[in-house]
């Protein structure tokens, strides 16, 4: 006895521009699933988790013959460059290869490890610093960061107190006399450097 199953016959996804849903239809119908009952959840997830804008997604099946897709997109923190290309990072930790990067995000120099770039980046979000004051992120191999900020400020920050630096310059900084400080380093323990630039 042959039973026949509806073949997927319509996939909509939703989260995603034109182009990008483009790319997941043809994981799905490239995987040749024969119905929706034959559809390998585990399979699709490995794919779609493969495609670096995805921060998360869900998969349903919708019976008889239609697949469903919700998608969030990661969000783009930073912009940096690896092996000459450009890429945007994005909170998933993955980065996202673009050739038109904007000019409005922060930008990352240095050999990026994703991973201390967000837990950096969960530090000043638990601050007073605003992050769209950044322009340029300096990391270094000793995992300590250096910001630039849209005011012309570099803050040496040290590698332990994150947090506690960047109040205290949001404290300095509103200070008249700090005006014209523009490098205020935090490196030494127990100490504020302030040079003009």
């Amino acid at each position: 006895m042959n039973i026949s199953f509806p073949k997927i016959n319509r996939i909509e996804i939703s989260g995603l521009s034109l182009d990008e849903r483009k790319k997941i239809k043809s994981i799905i119908y490239d995987s040749n699933f024969k119905s929706i009952f034959h559809i390998d959840k585990q399979y699709l997830k490995r794919k779609i988790s493969s495609i670096n804008i995805i921060e998360q997604f869900e998969i349903f099946k919708n019976y008889p013959s239609t697949l469903k897709i919700f998608i969030k997109k990661t969000k783009i923190l930073a912009q940096t460059k690896r092996n000459g290309l450009d890429y945007f990072v994005g909170s998933n930790g993955k980065l996202i290869r673009n050739n038109n990067i904007p000019n409005n995000l922060p930008f990352i120099f240095g050999d990026l490890n994703l991973n201390e770039f967000l837990n950096f980046k969960n530090e000043i979000d638990k601050s007073k610093f605003d992050y769209k004051n950044i322009t340029k992120l300096y990391y270094f191999k000793s995992k300590r960061w250096d910001i630039e900020t849209t005011k012309g400020y570099l803050i040496k920050l040290s590698k332990d107190n994150v947090e506690k630096d960047l109040n205290l310059f949001v404290r300095l900084s509103d200070e008249r006399k700090f005006k014209n400080k523009l490098i205020i380093d935090f490196r030494q323990k127990d100490q504020i450097i302030l040079n003009e630039k």
